[in-house]
């Protein structure tokens, strides 16, 4: 499940500090989030593809880490992360 690559090019934009930038710790987070979003959608049509709710977990993980990283890095810039992603409720 790819994200098409005008959509990625929007995350890119949006979330980096330019329009290369798909390294930084936010925008890699952005672009999971979109994957996991597509990739919910099509499990929730397909509830018998082991593989994609496989990779589907493996993403929310590496998402979990990611996040960890910048809330210990930058906890102002984790929390807007956050609410413009509307990822979980925060305190």
């Amino acid at each position: 499940m790819a994200i098409n690559l005008k959509n990625k090019a929007k995350i890119v934009e949006k979330y980096g500090k330019n329009a290369q930038d798909t390294g930084s710790v936010e925008t890699q987070i952005a672009l999971l989030t979109e994957k996991i979003s597509e990739l919910t959608e099509h499990l929730k049509s397909n509830p018998k593809d082991f593989q994609g709710r496989r990779g589907l977990l493996m993403m929310v993980g590496r998402r979990k880490r990611l996040l960890s990283y910048l809330k210990d890095r930058n906890l102002d810039d984790y929390r807007k992360l956050i609410k413009t992603l509307k990822i979980r409720e925060t305190k």
